[in-house]
């Protein structure tokens, strides 16, 4: 009987699982979406106990379409969204509050404070990441100030933090979630940990002092594992749903699995994932390299018994999400009509396209940045505007790599691509010429999938090492330059110009 890993995606917005073979590929696909709930404008929450359910279900739903039986998965690896946040009762398993999504702003005000009180760069220096609302610290602290104490059975309502010293409460992102209700342990991986802004990635360990600034008890975090723990997190339960011991063995946040499937695991292998944003991570090997660039220190994974990886991140907020825009504003009618459009003229004619509709992340960080469109005359046509938006995204592809290389020292020689928009192969050969680097898009895209079955196939000896998993990765496409670096640098230098146009631009906001 063939044998099989099984990779649980929990995402954003759905649940996907997803079976692979030895060769990478894949073999069952299934997916759920789950509901989003936005009780305050800016606060954005999920429901635990729904996902987990969904989980259920598209595991139950892929083995069934596939005809596989439970006992044809070697194991089960976890990726997921990261920052997301939970807190529930170690005994019922039941959450005190929804989670918080990465997107919920509501702890704003408090990383307001942590700015005025001078712990930004001690935090930077402990985790790696800026102070913001994004990581877990903020919203596993609202959550003990605000969650409604839940009226347990035996009347113990109490104080949700005297009851989280007592170990009754536990926290943990969604992988923590799903580990959790797969085998009853309470553990997290290096890569879900570093997202916490609790973590200290240079000790490796939850770091005291951050724990008392958001008065998080100790005794509420989960062990840290390897991404790919040859001790295994746990085992299935036989009794439960799918009927059969299964030993989850892997665990990467959604970003890092995708570094890991598209097997950039030397010092220098850099990815970029095109979604509604991008999210660009180059593997700095064993070193935590600090960023003067805007970037954030991450922890990229960990295998068993060797040391941990680390990478650089560099965050776009709207790539995918432009071209959208131009959807909604009726430039085109669909994406795939974008290449076509934009081929037919030689170049923008000057015209530049910003797309700050949230403000610029990395490396610029400027909130009240605002999408602008400059350099229009009388001749521009849509055109015009369609390829400039392609063009964007290519050049905040060059900002991000440019910080990467002055950070690490490293020089990119191929950057990975994957995610919806690398389908578009104007946009790929455009990328190719702007950073002047080879762009190659795998034969697999659903990398984030792939690179936790891989962590956890490698944990349980499904796959004996990486050399088999870097020959599993095929090429689909590579691009490489066809313009030359002083036309390219023209063309770049006047981008420059027009982001400064678009930054500080929202000044009223606040006052309004």
């Amino acid at each position: 009987m063939t044998q099989y890993v099984g990779a649980i995606d929990q995402g954003t917005t759905g649940t996907r699982f997803m079976v692979f073979d030895h060769a990478g590929q894949v073999v069952a696909n299934a997916y759920e979406q789950h509901e989003q709930i936005y009780p305050n404008p800016g606060w954005v929450e999920h429901d635990p106990i729904e996902i987990w359910e969904n989980t259920q279900q598209v595991v139950l739903d892929g083995l069934a379409d596939a005809g596989l039986d439970a006992d044809q998965l070697e194991a089960i690896g976890i990726t997921n969204q990261r920052e997301t946040t939970i807190v529930w009762d170690k005994d019922s398993g039941k959450p005190v509050h929804n989670a918080l999504v990465w997107q919920d702003r509501r702890t704003t005000d408090r990383v307001e404070e942590l700015q005025e009180a001078d712990r930004v760069e001690d935090i930077r220096e402990k985790t790696g990441l800026e102070a913001d609302a994004y990581f877990s610290a903020t919203k596993t602290e609202w959550i003990l100030d605000n969650a409604e104490p839940l009226k347990m059975q035996s009347s113990r309502g109490g104080d949700l933090r005297d009851r989280a010293r007592e170990g009754e409460l536990v926290m943990g992102t969604i992988d923590a979630w799903l580990i959790y209700n797969l085998t009853g342990n309470h553990i997290t991986d290096v890569t879900n940990a570093s997202r916490t802004m609790l973590y200290n990635i240079r000790e490796m360990e939850w770091d005291d002092e951050l724990l008392a600034e958001f008065d998080v008890p100790k005794e509420m975090v989960p062990e840290v594992r390897p991404s790919s723990d040859e001790d295994y997190y746990g085992h299935t339960d036989p009794d439960g749903f799918l009927g059969e011991e299964v030993p989850v063995a892997g665990a990467l946040g959604d970003q890092q699995a995708a570094l890991f499937g598209q097997t950039c695991f030397d010092e220098g292998d850099a990815k970029n994932t095109y979604g509604t944003g991008s999210f660009y991570l180059m593997n700095t090997g064993t070193d935590a390299v600090e960023s003067d660039h805007g970037l954030l220190t991450t922890i990229g994974f960990q295998m068993s018994g060797e040391p941990v990886q680390y990478a650089l991140e560099g965050s776009i907020f709207i790539t995918g999400a432009a071209i959208e825009w131009l959807e909604d504003v009726d430039l085109i009618n669909n994406a795939a009509q974008t290449a076509e459009l934009a081929r037919s003229v030689d170049s923008t004619d000057g015209v530049y396209m910003v797309p700050a509709f949230t403000g610029l992340g990395a490396p610029h960080w400027d909130g009240r940045a605002r999408g602008t469109i400059v350099g229009m005359t009388r001749g521009t046509s849509k055109e015009h505007i369609v390829r400039a938006t392609l063009e964007s995204i290519a050049y905040q592809t060059r900002d991000i790599a440019e910080a990467m290389e002055a950070d690490s020292g490293v020089e990119t020689t191929t950057l990975r691509v994957d995610g919806g928009a690398v389908k578009n192969n104007f946009l790929c050969q455009l990328q190719s010429d702007i950073i002047q680097t080879e762009i190659a898009r795998p034969e697999v895209d659903e990398t984030t999938a792939l690179g936790s079955a891989y962590a956890a196939g490698l944990a349980v000896g499904y796959w004996d090492n990486v050399d088999e998993l870097r020959d599993n990765w095929q090429v689909d496409r590579e691009f490489t330059p066809e313009k030359s670096q002083g036309e390219v640098d023209k063309l770049y230098g006047r981008w420059d110009d027009a982001v400064e146009r678009s930054k500080n631009w929202a000044i009223d906001e606040e006052d309004e």
